[in-house]
């Protein structure tokens, strides 16, 4: 059981399965609410929660430990995910969420790209063709047919 915790596999099935309820709640959550509302009021849970596992974990780090280049890019990544979050509960609010959360997950397609351009991390041929198979399978499954 421990090894299976320090498992990224684990952890990001993990995610994706919180990924998914995600959608699922979302798009019942903000029938009657503006998105950028909704997407406020997760903020904040996810600020509480957060904010208690740093508690209960005991892993709160003084914020002059941290690099300026880690404060830059974690900011970076905040305003990110922030404007990801707001467009994806305004598509929500617009389409179905088995198309819309699909083509959110373009973001994998995207990750790749990105990881190889700016990272210059290498991907083999294989997973070359994983990256799109995920491609078509978002575009396929964001068609109304």
């Amino acid at each position: 059981m421990k090894s299976l915790l320090l498992s990224w596999q684990a952890w990001a099935l993990l995610s994706a399965g919180f990924a998914a309820l995600t959608a699922i709640f979302a798009k019942v959550g903000i029938e009657n609410v503006n998105s950028d509302f909704a997407t406020f009021i997760r903020t904040i849970v996810i600020l509480l929660a957060i904010a208690f596992m740093l508690s209960v974990t005991g892993n709160w780090q003084a914020p002059g430990t941290v690099s300026a280049k880690s404060w830059l890019f974690l900011v970076l990544s905040g305003l990110a995910t922030g404007a990801s979050w707001l467009c994806y509960f305004r598509a929500l609010k617009l389409g179905n969420a088995a198309q819309v959360a699909p083509v959110d997950k373009l973001s994998v397609v995207l990750v790749a790209i990105f990881a190889v351009v700016f990272l210059g991390e290498r991907l083999s041929p294989a997973h070359w063709a994983g990256v799109a198979m995920i491609a078509s399978g978002a575009v396929l499954l964001s068609l109304k047919i």
